[in-house]
């Protein structure tokens, strides 16, 4: 009953995040589960995924009716995702826990340095021709982005980026999803927010889908996690347009580099023998 309770309160904490930024609230899934249940890195993200595909589904879905998710650079990112993710799996599984932590540290680091950079003003660089356009434009006349190679590419890479991850690490991919979709586009983030939902949910599906097949999730944490992660979102999604900006993705930011110094250390002291 208790690690029914705390698995639930830490759904909800994954949630709140999830519905507020879009930006995959496994980011911290995984060390809350880590830390604060003693799972391993292999043990904790198929937990993370499921939790974070139903309620990013859910809010993709509403989203969706709301006319606010880009539904055909959602799936297209998706489908390069699921494409990478078994390469992820696969290593994850050769490598020691204790490295998994390095490198999920290392790798949320980055992605919180990038984030917290200034993401520039999308008007700005619209009027202005001297600076670089970006790969993927908006059609003036229908709103829709304009496909071609490049812009094809960018999200294509992205996708890859954010499946390989999800499997590697168990993380959904939304926060590079979400910078990506930013640079490569001109979207608002009222749209993009929504539309890295769709992507977290497809991508973190079929992760959490292998892992079922795998006999690999505890289903005694896993229910109770995802059932708090969903009903938070739900919650939270309804202040996400007060909540958008540069100050939103400055506090995530700031989030994520302290999970990511907090397994940082965690991974060093066991390497180094200073910690069980």
């Amino acid at each position: 009953m208790t690690v029914s309770i705390v698995a639930a309160f830490f759904g909800a904490l994954v949630g709140v995040i999830l519905g507020l930024t879009g930006a995959g609230g496994a980011i911290i899934a995984v060390p809350l589960l880590v830390f604060g249940l003693q799972l391993l890195v292999t043990e904790a993200a198929p937990i993370a995924l499921l939790a974070v595909s139903v309620s990013a589904a859910i809010g993709a879905l509403l989203a969706l009716k709301e006319g606010k998710v880009r539904y055909r650079a959602a799936g297209f990112i998706a489908f390069t995702g699921t494409l990478a993710s078994p390469l992820g799996i696969y290593i994850a599984r050769q490598i020691p826990d204790a490295a998994l932590r390095l490198l999920f540290a290392a790798v949320l680091g980055y992605i919180a340095i990038r984030m917290f950079r200034p993401s520039g003003n999308h008007p700005v660089k619209a009027a202005n021709a001297s600076l670089p356009a970006t790969p993927c434009q908006l059609d003036d006349f229908s709103g829709r982005l304009v496909w071609d190679a490049h812009c094809a590419r960018s999200l294509a890479l992205s996708g890859i980026a954010a499946g390989f991850l999800s499997g590697l690490l168990g993380v959904g991919g939304g926060f590079i999803i979400v910078p990506a979709l930013q640079k490569a586009t001109l979207l608002h983030m009222r749209a993009i927010v929504p539309t890295s939902l769709a992507v977290v949910a497809l991508v973190s599906a079929a992760g959490a889908f292998s892992a079922v097949l795998a006999g690999s999730m505890n289903w005694t944490i896993a229910l109770p996690f995802a059932a708090g992660a969903v009903t938070a979102m739900l919650v939270a999604g309804r202040f996400t347009d007060h909540f958008t900006g540069p100050g939103l993705q400055k506090g995530f930011a700031i989030l994520a580099a302290a999970v990511a110094t907090g397994m940082g250390i965690k991974a060093i002291a066991v390497v180094t023998g200073i910690s069980g």
